[in-house]
C-alpha cells in the first residue's frame, strides 16, 4: 500500500501529469481538497472509490484517513494543488507518516507560479535582465515567515518574486518592494490560473494595488513582481547562439 501525494496542478483539470492520473486512477482512496482541486479529477478515480474532502479536516483527522486505508491495504491517492514541493503541507504529513510506518511517494505537479507566467507570455529567467527567482510569501493569518525571509529583505535582491498567499495584502507588498524595485517595477496578478475564470492583471508598482481592489481579487493568486516582466531588449541566450554550436 502507498500513499501518492499528487500534484494536481493549478487547476485546468489537463494540467496533470499521466504518472499523476494514472496514481488516481488505481487508488480506492482519494483525499482531496475541494476547494482547490478541479472536480474533473475526481472522474479518474475508480468505481467505488472512498472521496474524502479534506478542505474542512485537521491534519491529524487526515493522516488517519491514510493510515485506516494503510490497515486495510488500499493505495490513497492525495491531490494536492499545483505542485506538492511549494506551500503544499506535504512536509507535516509525510512526517507522521514516518512515524506510522506508512509507505508514501510524491508525483510532481504543474506550479500555480508556471501557469501564470504561461498566462502572460513571459519567460521568468530573462538573459541579461533576471536569472534568480525568488518563490515566497508573506505572513498573515499563517505560519509567520522565518527571520531573513521577509519581503524587505528579499527584495533588496532585486530579484524576480513570486508571491503566493499574498494577494490579500497587496497594499504591504507594494509598501515593501518600492523601496528596492522603483515605482515602475512591472508587476503581474493572476488569479485562478489556467482555470476558466482567470483573471490577469498587468501594471507597476504604482498601480497594481489599485487593480487588485477594483478586480476583487482577494485568493487564489499569484504576484509576479520582476524586470523580466517588461523585457524586450536583451541578448540572445548563449544557449542556442551561432559561436556555441560551431563548436
Amino acid at each position: 500500500m502507498t500513499v501518492h501525494f499528487v500534484g494536481a496542478g493549478p487547476g485546468a483539470a489537463d494540467l496533470i501529469t499521466v504518472r499523476g492520473r494514472d496514481a488516481i486512477a488505481t487508488s480506492p482512496v482519494c483525499l482531496y481538497a475541494g476547494s482547490l482541486v478541479p472536480p474533473e479529477l475526481l472522474a479518474h478515480c475508480p468505481a467505488g472509490a472512498r472521496l474524502v474532502d479534506t478542505a474542512n479536516l485537521t491534519l491529524d483527522e487526515i493522516v488517519t484517513e491514510m493510515v485506516t486505508a494503510h490497515t486495510a491495504g488500499r493505495d490513497v491517492a492525495r491531490l494536492h494543488s499545483g505542485d506538492p514541493s511549494v506551500f503544499s503541507a506535504v512536509a507535516e504529513q509525510i512526517r507522521r507518516l514516518d512515524a506510522a510506518g506508512v509507505p508514501y511517494r510524491i508525483v510532481p505537479g504543474v506550479p500555480a507560479f508556471a501557469a501564470a507566467a504561461a498566462a502572460l507570455g513571459r519567460e521568468l529567467t530573462v538573459p541579461g535582465v533576471g536569472q534568480t527567482v525568488i518563490l515566497t510569501r508573506v505572513s498573515s493569518r499563517s505560519t509567520p515567515m522565518p527571520p531573513g525571509e521577509d519581503l524587505a529583505t528579499l527584495g533588496a535582491t532585486r530579484a524576480t518574486l513570486v508571491l503566493h498567499l499574498a494577494v490579500q495584502r497587496i497594499d504591504a507588498v507594494v509598501a515593501d518592494l518600492l523601496p528596492h524595485y522603483g515605482v515602475d517595477c512591472p508587476v503581474a496578478v493572476v488569479a485562478r490560473a489556467s482555470r476558466p475564470d482567470e483573471v490577469v492583471l498587468r501594471g507597476t508598482l504604482a498601480d497594481i494595488a489599485a487593480s487588485v481592489h477594483a478586480a476583487g481579487i482577494v485568493r487564489t493568486a499569484v504576484i509576479i513582481v520582476g524586470a523580466v516582466l517588461g523585457a524586450a531588449d536583451f541578448p540572445d541566450s548563449h544557449l542556442y547562439s551561432a559561436d556555441r554550436c560551431r563548436r
